[in-house]
């Protein structure tokens, strides 16, 4: 069955403490996964940009720019940043574009998983 885009104003709506319906659990899911994206994405940002100096564009570009700094370095653990973070990235367009996703608990669990990861690497850089 494909997702109820309406969803997300209830979950919205329940987020801001004006709780009309309560959201789905596909919402729920789905906002996990996306934000799980940005919580690692901005953290690499930030990394890349306040303890190496890197200048990354805010627009869109940054998203592409973020994952390539990490994945074109010599070092195995920055390596797996990048592709991790490009994995959570794919993952978080499913959530946001794709109508109908499989096994997206499972899909959840994961990128929650990979997020805490990214963040604990980032920490040991």
């Amino acid at each position: 069955m494909s997702f109820d885009w309406t969803e997300y104003l209830a979950l919205a709506q329940d987020l801001a403490g004006q709780r009309v319906t309560p959201p789905t659990v596909e919402a729920k899911l789905r906002s996990a996964m996306s934000r799980a994206y940005y919580a690692a994405f901005c953290k690499a940002r930030n990394h890349l940009r306040d303890k190496e100096g890197h200048l990354i564009p805010a627009t869109g570009e940054a998203h592409r720019i973020v994952s390539d700094l990490f994945q074109r370095s010599r070092h195995r653990s920055r390596k797996k940043i990048g592709a991790n973070l490009n994995r959570l990235r794919e993952n978080r367009r499913k959530a946001d574009y794709d109508d109908f996703i499989r096994n997206l608990p499972n899909m959840t669990t994961k990128a929650l998983a990979e997020c805490s990861k990214i963040i604990t690497e980032l920490g040991r850089l």
